[in-house]
C-alpha cells in the first residue's frame, strides 16, 4: 500500500476522503479518515475565514495525523438583471411550496478565497487542494513556501497538464462518474466527462507527479484498479456521506442507501455549475425551465433558501443530493471501518493477482 504520495505525506494507506463541500466532510469525519491511515480532506468551499478556522482547530483537536483543505477557485459571475430577475420568479413557485419569503435579496455569493487561503497558511495545514480551476501561480509557490502540499484538480488531460506547469505537488484526476460538482475548467463540461478508468492512465502518462484517482471507487475493488492504473492514491467521497460522521442531512443518507446506479444525473439547476447528484423533482422541473439558468455562483446564492428550507422540512426533492455512480456501495459504517475493509479488500486482491497463473494459485 505504499506509494509516492504516502510516503510524501506520512499517511499509512493511499486513501483520500474527497473534500465534499456544503456539511458532509465534519471534522469528526476528516479526522476519523485521517486517524485510520488514509487523508481526510474538508470541503471548505462555502465556509467564512472564521468558521474555516474554526473547524481546522476542531480537526487538529481530533487527530495530529495530516489532513487536507479544499477551497472553490472563484469565477466573475455576471448576468443580467432580467436573467436574474426571471429566475427569481421562477424560484418563488418553490419558495411558496416551502412557505418561505418569495424574491429574497440575493445574499453573498461565495466566500472571500484570498481570506481563506490566508486562514490556510497562518493554520499551517498540511494539504491544500482546490478545484473550479487555477489560483494565482504565485499562491501556488507561497503555499509550497510554507511546506503546504498543493492538489489541484482535473478533469481532462490537458487539464492535469496545466495543473502541473502551474506547479502543483499533485493532481485529482476527476472521473466523469464522481459525485458533486465537476472541476472542469478549459472545455465545456459535456466534452470533459471522461470516466474514470480512462482518464487516469491518461493522465498518469503525461505528467511527472502523482495522480490521484477521484470518480466511483468506493472500495478495495476501487482503490486496487486505481493503484493498478498507476495513480498514487484513491480519492473516495460518495462511499463515506452515510457513515455516521457524515454531516450529511438524514433524508441525504436515506436517498443515497435506496438509490441506485442510474439513479444520478449531471445538473446545473441547484448551483450554476454542473454537479452529479441524485435525480429529484427540483431537477426534473428545472429541466423544462425555458430562461436562462444564472451562472455560478450567482444561481447557488439563489437556490440557497430553498435547499435550507427543504432541509428543514425534511423534503429531499428540494435538496442538492450530490453523490457519484457508485452509490448502490455505499453503506452506512464509521469512517475507519470503510478505511480498514477497502484496505483489506484490495490487500486480498494483489494477493490474488500475485498467485494468478502460478501452479498453486
Amino acid at each position: 500500500m505504499e506509494t509516492e504520495l504516502t510516503r510524501k505525506l506520512g499517511i499509512r494507506y493511499p486513501i483520500f476522503l474527497a473534500p465534499m463541500a456544503g456539511g458532509p466532510t465534519t471534522p469528526e469525519l476528516v479526522a476519523a479518515v485521517s486517524n485510520a491511515g488514509g487523508l481526510g480532506s474538508l470541503g471548505a468551499g462555502y465556509l467564512s475565514p472564521e468558521q474555516l478556522r474554526g473547524a481546522i482547530r476542531a480537526i487538529r483537536e481530533r487527530t495530529d495525523r495530516p489532513f487536507g483543505v479544499n477551497l472553490f477557485v472563484p469565477e466573475q459571475a455576471a448576468e443580467s438583471e432580467e436573467t436574474i430577475g426571471s429566475m427569481n420568479r421562477h424560484l418563488d413557485r418553490y419558495r411558496g411550496e416551502l412557505g418561505i419569503p418569495a424574491n429574497p435579496p440575493v445574499r453573498q455569493a461565495s466566500e472571500p478565497f484570498e481570506e481563506q487561503t490566508q486562514v490556510l497558511v497562518e493554520e499551517r495545514v498540511p494539504v491544500f487542494s482546490f478545484t473550479f480551476g487555477l489560483p494565482p501561480r504565485e499562491l501556488i509557490r507561497s503555499m509550497k513556501r510554507k511546506g503546504i502540499f498543493v492538489v489541484g484538480t482535473a478533469t481532462t488531460v490537458d487539464e492535469a497538464i496545466r495543473a502541473e506547469e502551474a506547479g502543483v505537488d499533485a493532481i485529482v484526476a476527476q472521473g466523469g462518474e464522481a459525485g458533486g460538482h465537476r472541476g472542469t475548467f478549459l472545455k465545456e463540461v459535456s466534452e470533459s466527462m471522461i470516466g474514470t478508468m480512462a482518464l487516469v492512465p491518461q493522465a498518469v502518462d503525461q505528467v511527472s507527479i502523482p495522480v490521484i484517482a477521484a470518480g466511483g471507487i468506493m472500495d478495495g475493488r476501487g482503490l486496487a484498479a486505481s493503484l493498478a492504473l498507476g495513480a498514487a492514491a484513491a480519492q473516495m467521497g460518495t462511499a463515506f456521506l452515510a457513515c455516521p460522521e457524515s454531516g450529511a442531512h438524514d433524508a441525504h443518507k436515506r436517498k443515497l442507501l435506496s438509490s441506485k446506479e442510474d439513479s444520478t444525473e449531471v445538473t446545473r439547476a441547484y448551483s450554476g455549475k454542473a454537479a452529479r447528484g441524485i435525480r429529484t423533482k427540483f431537477m426534473s422541473d428545472m429541466e423544462r425551465y425555458p430562461g436562462t439558468i444564472p451562472a455560478y455562483p450567482i444561481q447557488n446564492a439563489m437556490t440557497r433558501d430553498i435547499r435550507q428550507a427543504a432541509a428543514e422540512a425534511n423534503n429531499p426533492e428540494y435538496m442538492s443530493l450530490w453523490a457519484g455512480q457508485g452509490l448502490r456501495l455505499a453503506g452506512g459504517r464509521p469512517a475507519a471501518d470503510i478505511v480498514r475493509r477497502t484496505v483489506d479488500q484490495a490487500d486480498e486482491l494483489f494477493h490474488k493477482l500475485a498467485n494468478f497463473g502460478s501452479p498453486t494459485g
